[in-house]
């Protein structure tokens, strides 16, 4: 087959630059800060915001990854999502490239050059580049990575008509990798993707026995007819850091006579669907209602109270509660 005589401009640095440049001035991100350790420093422009190719985490998926809250020049509950990056880490076998201590100063310093007061601040940790194989490179250094950025937005109809969602066709991950905080998504991707192709929100994993798992970037929960609010156990599921601190908040709503009491447990799926309320829960989302699961309505297909009231005590836990951290902007 003949080979085409279109010309490919071999760059320079500069033109690098510049295209990169220029690709960021078409995309509307909000990336405000950019620690890399492969760099030694921080970085303000999107443009340079970059990782090597051959690393790791980009060809073969071997990164782990989480994202704390910044709220009112806070961070909000930074120390169980590093207990969660660190468990992530030794599971995916990734040496830490410094001290629990460091890194955390790694991150509240990044934040600070970013001078922002409100967004999210994502964090990775990678084999590092050297190779395009399947094993780390010999002598790769670990890349560690911090971004501050606008956060992740959702429509503001989730939260007053509620979600749809929908039972997905893709398997979950096998209890291994679906309580480690990798950078692969792709099941996660693809039921997002299914569900949004079939007019719905986003998507449910169902486990071999039948039980609920989670949604794709979030945990699912669920207010039951006699008003406990059971949550999924995390032996197959990523141990959600909103989840286990709503379910420390949770007890405060049964002096209201929302909720009985609260349970973690395996929840068949008929169970489930003839729940009160079901509850979309994470950093980003927070708590949003699910009114529709696959055809079927739950509780009366509208907003419940718990999932209102847990919401509130969310965000007034956020700015006022014992787990922020101080940014020294």
């Amino acid at each position: 087959m003949p080979v085409s005589d279109t010309t490919l401009r071999i760059l320079s640095a500069d033109a690098v630059l510049a295209q990169l440049s220029a690709l960021r001035a078409r995309q509307p991100v909000k990336y405000w800060a950019f620690y890399s350790s492969q760099l030694g420093g921080i970085v303000t422009d999107p443009a340079l915001m970059v990782i090597p190719f051959d690393d790791h985490m980009v060809h073969r998926g071997h990164g782990i990854f989480d994202t704390a809250g910044l709220v009112g020049g806070k961070i909000y509950d930074l120390e169980a999502h590093l207990d969660r990056f660190l468990r992530s880490a030794e599971q995916s076998k990734l040496p830490p490239p410094c001290a629990r201590e460091e890194i955390r100063d790694i991150i509240i310093r990044t934040t600070a050059a970013s001078g922002r007061r409100d967004g999210s601040i994502r964090y990775w940790l990678s084999s590092g580049p050297g190779s395009l194989e399947l094993t780390p490179a010999a002598g790769a250094k670990p890349g560690f990575f911090v971004m501050v950025f606008a956060g992740l937005e959702y429509p503001e109809r989730w939260y007053t008509e509620g979600v749809r969602v929908i039972t997905t066709t893709y398997p979950i991950k096998p209890p291994l990798y679906a309580i480690t905080k990798t950078t692969n998504y792709l099941p996660n991707v693809l039921m997002q993707m299914e569900a949004k192709e079939g007019g719905f929100d986003n998507g449910v994993f169902i486990d071999p026995a039948g039980h609920v798992g989670e949604s794709s970037n979030m945990n699912v929960a669920f207010v039951t007819r006699d008003r406990v609010f059971k949550h999924p156990k995390f032996d197959h599921i990523l141990s959600g850091c909103t989840s286990r601190r709503l379910l420390e908040l949770a007890p405060a709503l049964k002096d209201r006579g929302l909720v009985a009491g609260m349970s973690v447990c395996d929840i068949p799926v008929a169970e489930a669907r003839a729940s009160r309320e079901m509850l979309l829960i994470g950093s980003s989302v927070k708590v949003a209602p699910i009114v529709q699961w696959d055809a079927q309505p739950i509780g009366d297909g509208k907003p419940g109270p718990v999932a209102t009231a847990l919401l509130q005590l969310l965000e007034d836990d956020m700015r006022t509660g014992d787990r922020l951290i101080d940014v020294p902007y």
